[in-house]
C-alpha cells in the first residue's frame, strides 16, 4: 500500500478511469471484488458479473449503465492484461469470450 492509501492496482484503475463519468466509474468498480488474482482476471470477472446482471433484467433503459459498465470492465481487463503480459493477450481475450 502506498502513502496515498491506494494499492498499485487501485492506482492503475484510477488512472485509467480518470476521464470517465462518475456514475459509470462507480457502477463499474462496484462489480470489482478484492482477491489474489491478477488485476486483469478480476476485471474480467467483474465484467462478467455486470453482464450477468444485465442479462437477467428486462431489456430496457434501467440496465443501460450496467451494460456500459460491463463494456468498460472488458476494456480495462484487456488493457491490464496487455500491461501485465502482452504476449498472452490473445489467449486472455479468448478466455474472456469463452473460447
Amino acid at each position: 500500500m502506498a502513502r496515498d492509501g491506494l494499492s498499485p492496482d487501485e492506482r492503475w484503475i484510477e488512472e485509467q478511469c480518470s476521464g470517465a463519468p462518475d456514475a459509470l466509474r462507480t457502477r463499474a468498480l462496484g462489480y470489482l471484488r478484492p482477491g489474489d488474482e491478477v488485476l486483469a482476471r478480476r476485471l474480467g470477472k467483474a465484467a462478467q458479473a455486470a453482464l450477468d446482471y444485465v442479462l437477467v433484467r428486462p431489456g430496457d433503459r434501467s440496465v443501460a449503465l450496467d451494460l456500459l459498465a460491463a463494456d468498460a470492465l472488458v476494456t480495462l481487463a484487456l488493457k491490464a492484461q496487455a500491461a501485465h503480459d502482452p504476449a498472452s493477450l490473445d489467449r486472455f481475450a479468448g478466455e474472456l469470450l469463452g473460447d
